[in-house]
């Protein structure tokens, strides 16, 4: 059994890394004029996000709003405030400082992410909209408009897409 989740487990994570690789793939192929290999990368990218989903599936059980938003906040605070910080610490200790650039700012940007949670959970009853933009460069979440410049890494408004 203990082998069975582990393989369900490690099936997930090259699913999604898949999933995630065809896109940036797909982009590419875009930004070469190549639109017929855009669109068969992202055909196979949404294939392996099917995947990654029914792996996902077998790992963990998705609830009612309330759980979930709670399950959510938890994990950000945990990424935030212990597993960022220990692999910035060994990124530090390494010289790596491209690593712990991106991992120092993935931290800060979970953190953020664990407010709006927790402002969700607080304000669930309400259901007001909200927009939301993303900095494509570091994965901060800004609400309601864009900031002229992403207050985590510095990039322009023009590197924000807006979620839908």
């Amino acid at each position: 059994m203990k082998k069975t989740a582990e393989n369900v487990h490690r099936a997930f994570v090259e699913e999604a890394k898949a999933y995630q690789r065809l896109l940036l793939y797909a982009q590419q192929a875009d930004i070469e004029e190549l639109p017929q290999i855009a669109h068969l990368f992202r055909a196979v990218a949404a294939a392996e996000g099917v995947h990654s989903r029914r792996h996902f599936s077998l790992l963990e059980s998705v609830s009612d709003t309330q759980t979930n938003l709670e399950h959510a906040f938890q994990s950000e605070n945990a990424v935030n405030g212990i597993h960022y910080p220990e692999m910035l610490r060994e990124a530090e200790a390494s010289n790596e400082k491209a690593v712990a650039q991106i991992f120092s700012q993935a931290r800060d940007v979970e953190a953020i992410h664990a407010k709006l949670y927790k402002k969700a959970l607080d304000h669930v009853i309400a259901q007001r909209f909200t927009e939301y933009y993303v900095c494509t460069s570091c994965g901060y979440v800004a609400e309601t408009s864009i900031p002229k410049t992403c207050p985590v890494c510095g990039a322009p408004s023009t590197e924000f897409e807006k979620v839908d």
